[in-house]
């Protein structure tokens, strides 16, 4: 199966909602709008030429100094053909929402429950999200870029010592 194949067929179907292609890595990689990213999916999953009916892993991503700083990336495979796929998603802070795809893989369900403990991404439609690695009573989402990698105040760290 040629990239120039799954390129056509991704534009015909979903021309308007593919926001960027990237062909200069080993996988093939699509940004997708994420209000359409489950019929994306289900179509790579469902058509019976693409046939990317294995769900290899999802995982969220942070980049805060973007417009969309939260995103999903899906990394799909035909076993058949052995060729992988990379979709991604992003939304905002403020609405951190995407589509589960628990219905069309049931692998996705832990994958969905750990993105959502530790970005805090929410994926509608999911059977039982709620968090799976942390406490229940946790009131952020360690993941995040959201806090200084060193505490600024520490007063027993000689930066000397760190080539600083």
């Amino acid at each position: 199966m040629e990239n120039s194949f799954i390129i056509d067929k991704l534009y015909k179907a979903f021309d308007q909602d593919i926001l960027k292609m990237d062909t200069s890595s080993d996988v093939l990689s699509f940004i997708i709008a994420s209000p359409v990213v489950h019929d994306v999916i289900s179509f790579l999953k469902n058509d019976e030429n693409m046939n990317f009916n294995f769900l290899t892993d999802l995982c969220g991503i942070h980049y805060p100094d973007r417009g969309l700083p939260l995103g999903v990336v899906y990394h799909l495979h035909n076993l058949t053909e052995n060729k992988r796929i990379r979709i991604k998603t992003f939304v905002t802070m403020n609405e951190p929402k995407v589509s589960t795809v628990t219905d069309l893989f049931s692998s996705a369900n832990w994958m969905e429950r750990e993105t959502f403990d530790f970005y805090g991404i929410i994926f509608e439609g999911h059977p039982n999200l709620k968090r799976i690695l942390n406490v229940e009573y946790m009131d952020f989402f360690p993941l995040r870029k959201e806090y200084p990698l060193e505490d600024p105040t520490r007063e027993d760290k000689d930066d000397r010592y760190f080539g600083r």
